[in-house]
Parts: structure tokens; C-alpha cells; sequence
């Protein structure tokens, strides 16, 4: 049976986890880890952690690796700033593979993409179309996350955030009029862009209550059936 440790907002330390159990030896102290983004559920990379790695993740809540090309422990995005923010940790059947759920702060790939591997769920047509919309939705949440903490300069995101909450709920309805208003007297290219417009806005406002659209799809999920 698997493990999982789930992280919230009480900090969680290495005693949460028997990490002394986990067949280190297999591997000369080293466990193969998956990264997944934790809302749009993309493979993101795959790392090696020892013991120590382990430990400070759970401690900082920051993704940590040991790098083989390095030799010493390695927190993604202590150079690039494209940290893996930890959601969960799993553990498999034979304790010798580590799954983690994160959320990452940019781009994974020191190529500059989402993901290292090109082909993951969403990153073309041949995959089926609910893995490219969760793709697409969670990478637009994760945007949005970024703009309403750097608050870029310039930036439309970031006027919305800067004029409010009553604003930016302005916005959401004057959204979902046009929307409504295209349905019934537009084309389906009108309909489908001001349908764009209205999900860009509403992850604004969720964010801008401190909410994410993973929330909403929480409660969408519990809803089913």
C-alpha cells in the first residue's frame, strides 16, 4: 500500500514521514522522483532524491533533489527562480519511488518549457481533449498566480488586480452579459472568445479572493453523480 502525505498549512517535518523505511539501498541511497503539477496533473520532470533531499523538502516545502552531475542537494529553482512549490508526497507499493505533487513557479525545463518532456498529456492534439483542457485551464491558473504576486508592470492582469475586488467582479459580469448576449445573436466565434474572456476573469476574481480554480473543480468534482 501506498503513502501519502498531504501538505496544508501546518508545517510538516521529516517525522511525518518514516523516511529510514524507504528501500534507499536499492538504488545506492537514492529514490527515483516524479513531479507532477499538481492542478492541471502534467508530468513535470523526474529527479533523485537522498535522504537529506527528502528531509529538506518536507521541511521547506520547496522541492529539493541531490544532483548526480553536482553531488550535493539541489532546490529547484535556487538559480532560475522556478521553484516546485509541495502539495503531496507519495510513496509507492515497494518504497522505492517517490510521487510528488507540486506547483511550480514557471517553467520546469531549463529549455524554458512546462514540462522536459515534450510529449506530456495537453502538449499536443493526439492526446485526448479533457487532458488538454485541464493543461490549458491550470496553466492559465498558475499565470494568473504569478501576475497577482510579481505584479509585472504593464501588465492587464495586473491593472485588474490592482483596481480591486468590486472591479475585477465588475468585470466578471459585464463578461458573462457579452457571453450570454453572443449565444444568442452571434456566431460561434464570437460566442467561443467572449466564453475565453469570461474564464480569464473569473480565475482573476477567484485569485483575487484567494481562491484558484482548483477550488471550484474540488467542488465541481464532489457535485458529480
Amino acid at each position: 500500500m501506498s503513502e501519502t502525505i498531504f501538505i496544508d498549512a501546518i508545517p510538516v517535518d521529516a517525522a511525518a514521514l518514516d523516511i529510514e523505511g524507504l528501500a534507499w539501498e536499492k538504488q545506492d541511497g537514492l529514490l527515483p522522483t516524479i513531479v507532477q503539477d499538481a492542478d492541471s496533473h502534467r508530468v513535470l520532470m523526474l529527479g533523485y532524491m537522498s535522504r537529506e533531499a527528502l528531509a529538506k523538502t518536507l521541511e521547506l516545502r520547496q522541492v529539493t533533489f541531490y544532483s548526480r552531475s553536482k553531488q550535493r542537494l539541489w532546490t529547484k529553482g535556487e538559480s532560475s527562480g522556478h521553484a516546485l512549490t509541495l502539495v503531496s508526497l507519495e510513496v509507492d507499493c515497494d518504497k522505492d519511488t517517490l510521487l510528488v505533487q507540486a506547483r511550480p513557479h514557471g517553467p520546469t525545463c531549463h529549455l524554458g518549457t512546462q514540462s522536459c518532456f515534450p510529449s506530456a498529456p495537453g502538449t499536443d492534439s493526439e492526446h485526448d481533449p479533457g487532458d488538454v483542457l485541464g493543461d490549458v485551464l491550470g496553466e492559465l491558473d498558475d499565470l494568473i498566480r504569478l501576475r497577482e504576486a510579481d505584479r509585472p508592470p504593464g501588465s492587464y492582469t495586473t491593472k485588474l488586480f490592482d483596481s480591486g475586488i468590486k472591479r475585477i467582479a465588475q468585470k466578471v459580469g459585464e463578461e458573462g452579459l457579452e457571453t450570454a448576449l453572443a449565444a444568442v445573436v452571434e456566431d460561434d466565434e464570437a460566442l467561443l472568445g467572449e466564453t475565453s474572456d469570461l474564464l480569464y476573469h473569473l480565475i482573476v476574481l477567484l485569485r483575487a479572493r484567494g481562491l484558484s480554480l482548483a477550488d471550484a473543480l474540488a467542488v465541481l468534482t464532489k457535485r458529480r453523480g
